[in-house]
């Protein structure tokens, strides 16, 4: 089995290096380091690596608009957010930005990899803590609510994207609900299209906003 093949992008070197050695621990093959957003665009075209953990705050160029820069062109890789507080406000940017995950610095080494692999499969990771504070937010936004009845989506979809809000990986879903993989992905195939969204995270923060999904 191929391994992963990342790219570090952080302004400390002392972070980079502990990052670099963790994540080889964990099996993962660590193509390159920049020490700031520049370089981790000149890397990333490159090298063209399968997931960049990238630091939102640094020099010369900060992650985000690395992020945007690299994600404007034809490339596979996946980008994972990294920083040093859980704002709702970084987060919204850069999922903008095109970001698949968003992780605050004080999580493990093994919370990590784990996203890191779940970006790699195609899905949207966020820290538990920062999925929590924003969708308290987003609760607290004064829109007027929508009534399940005239939901555009359909009860089971209603039922998987509960589950997905309610931290649920697409197997937990599947299990939950007694249905395939494959099935809950075409359910999410059908959620996204019928709210507009383009991945996991918009479609929560829409259906929150519709009242389809609650903060639980």
């Amino acid at each position: 089995m191929t391994s992963i093949r990342l790219l570090l992008a952080d302004d400390h070197r002392m972070l980079r290096e502990g990052l670099n050695r963790s994540m080889t621990s964990e099996g993962f093959d660590v193509v390159g380091e920049a020490a700031n957003g520049e370089i981790a665009v000149e890397l990333a075209a490159e090298l063209v690596p399968d997931i960049i953990l990238m630091d939102v705050s640094m020099p010369e160029m900060d992650g985000l608009e690395a992020t945007r820069i690299i994600m404007a062109t034809d490339t596979p890789t996946r980008i994972i957010m990294l920083t040093m507080h859980a704002d709702h406000e970084v987060l919204a940017k850069a999922i903008r930005a095109g970001a698949s995950g968003f992780l605050v610095k004080d999580c493990s080494t093994e919370e990590i990899a784990e996203a890191v692999r779940t970006a790699a499969r195609g899905e949207t990771v966020i820290s538990p803590g920062v999925a929590a504070r924003m969708l308290e937010e987003v609760r607290r936004i004064d829109t007027p609510d929508v009534p399940t009845e005239t939901s555009l989506l359909t009860k089971r979809e209603e039922e998987v994207l509960q589950l997905i809000a309610d931290g649920c990986a697409t197997n937990e879903v599947a299990d939950s609900l007694f249905i395939s993989a494959k099935t809950v992905k075409n359910h999410l195939a059908s959620i996204y299209q019928k709210l507009d969204a383009r991945d996991r995270t918009q479609a929560i923060l829409q259906a929150m906003r519709m009242g389809i999904v609650q903060l639980r």
